[in-house]
């Protein structure tokens, strides 16, 4: 097991006070090595703390420290998993991770299937891999909610759709988390023809009998239509999600919803907004989403973006700016209907012109492409020889959390020198209205 290595240490912090570097380590905390960010934040709780730190320079420390309970160090880690990333063991082929071209960055090609990041940030895990010490340790901690693929609770269906014997025990493991009284998230992948139809159906109708009492195992699910790209393996069984599939499935789904919410006062299962886009039909009201529990699904992320851009256009646009200025705004196409009149609105300041430009992604060989998809070389096949603003607004999770840099590895600076523009990366809507209207 490596040390946990310091990232960050945040100012006026009690680490920044006892004199942590980036670069040094946590080797143990009160003599136990902590094996993940969970470890070391039940561990760091406590009042009175003795540490052995590793510098960056190779020497061992050995500190005590005394602080209120709960009371936060300031450190940041590398990483969340400091004994490595529990990988998958199922070949789902609608994995993304397996239709992607070959000899890209190696963390592209990393399998997550790790119940702790699914606790820590709400990545989907499928339950196939735990070993009975991790069930034991998700009891113990108390590690609720986790978040999960679920795609079908016929145990033949998904032992077929993850090719994994392991998978048919979803039912069982539900029981668990009902009798444990924790509590998850649900995700359906729903694949034409083998887990659609009386299929989606009966898992949902399943799931749902798993959301009663005051504390319910499964608390809600989304429906996502299957994302296909030209790099997928031969024979692989899946058909794309067709406009006539959408509007199938929405349908069938929203007779569902009203028969929840008569039951429990609860949408329960959420559709992706790719359901409505794909089948070209009005997304459902902003007040549908209830607290918006599967915005990590893309469930209601159109319209929370709509609804908070609406709220800072209003406290943050003037009626006009000192001088002209002219941007070109890059999405997926997957948005665009939905986008125009928060264009339009842009467009009402006086001096400030937006144009929006959609784009499918030639790259992955989709029709229909959400703007976290695009890559550097879709800019490039569309945008080159176009007569493009000088400077161009890039959603920044189009990039690398760290890097700017896209999902083919083509950098932002290597995209802009090529079309000849200026691009600026834009972290959230507060960040694309300030960068349209500073002067």
């Amino acid at each position: 097991m490596k040390p946990a290595r310091i990232s960050r240490v945040i100012p006026d912090s009690i680490a920044a006070e006892m004199g942590f570097e980036v670069g040094d380590s946590i080797v143990n905390i009160n003599g136990i090595s902590p094996r993940d960010l969970i470890d070391y934040q039940f561990l760091c709780a406590d009042e009175y703390l003795e540490l052995n730190v590793l510098d960056k320079r190779g020497k061992n420390h050995f500190l005590e420290i005394e602080k209120d309970y709960d009371e936060d160090l300031g450190l940041e880690f590398e990483t969340a998993l400091f004994d490595g990333l529990i990988q998958c063991n199922n070949k789902c082929p609608f994995c993304f991770i397996d239709q992607q071209p070959p000899g890209k960055r190696d963390t592209l090609y990393l399998k997550d299937d790790d119940y702790r990041l699914s606790f820590l940030y709400g990545s989907y895990l499928t339950l196939t891999n735990l070993t009975q010490k991790e069930w034991t340790r998700i009891e113990q901690m108390r590690l609720s909610p986790l978040y999960v693929s679920v795609h079908a609770t016929e145990p033949e269906i998904r032992s077929h759709l993850l090719k994994n014997n392991r998978a048919g025990e979803i039912k069982k493991q539900l029981a668990w988390f009902q009798k444990k009284r924790l509590q998850i998230h649900a995700q359906v992948v729903v694949c034409p023809n083998i887990n659609d139809r009386k299929h989606l159906e009966t898992t949902l109708l399943d799931l749902f009998s798993f959301h009663h009492g005051d504390i319910p195992a499964v608390i809600s699910a989304a429906i996502v239509p299957v994302g296909l790209t030209k790099f997928r393996p031969d024979k692989d069984e899946l058909i794309p999600v067709t406009t006539e599939k959408a509007k199938e499935v929405i349908a069938q789904v929203q007779e569902l919803q009203v028969r929840f919410k008569e039951k429990c006062g609860s949408t329960f299962a959420w559709l992706a907004d790719e359901w409505f886009l794909i089948a070209k039909t009005d997304l459902p009201p902003e007040s549908h989403y209830e607290d918006y529990p599967q915005i990590g699904n893309g469930v209601g992320s159109i319209r929370q973006f709509i609804k908070e851009f609406e709220s800072l256009a209003k406290a943050k646009l003037p009626r006009k700016i000192s001088s002209p200025k002219t941007f070109t705004w890059i999405v997926g196409n997957a948005v665009e209907t939905a986008f125009q009149p928060l264009v339009n609105r842009l467009n009402q300041v006086q001096n400030l012109q937006v144009d929006l430009v959609a784009l499918n992604s030639k790259y992955w060989g989709q029709e229909i492409t959400v703007t976290g998809l695009l890559t550097g070389q879709d800019l490039l096949d569309h945008l080159s020889n176009k007569n493009l603003a000088k400077n161009v607004l890039l959603p920044s999770v189009m990039l690398k959390h760290d890097e700017q840099k896209f999902l083919d590895d083509l950098t932002v600076v290597e995209v802009a020198e090529k079309l000849g523009v200026n691009i600026y990366p834009v972290k959230d809507i507060s960040h694309l209205l300030d960068r349209l209207i500073d002067d």
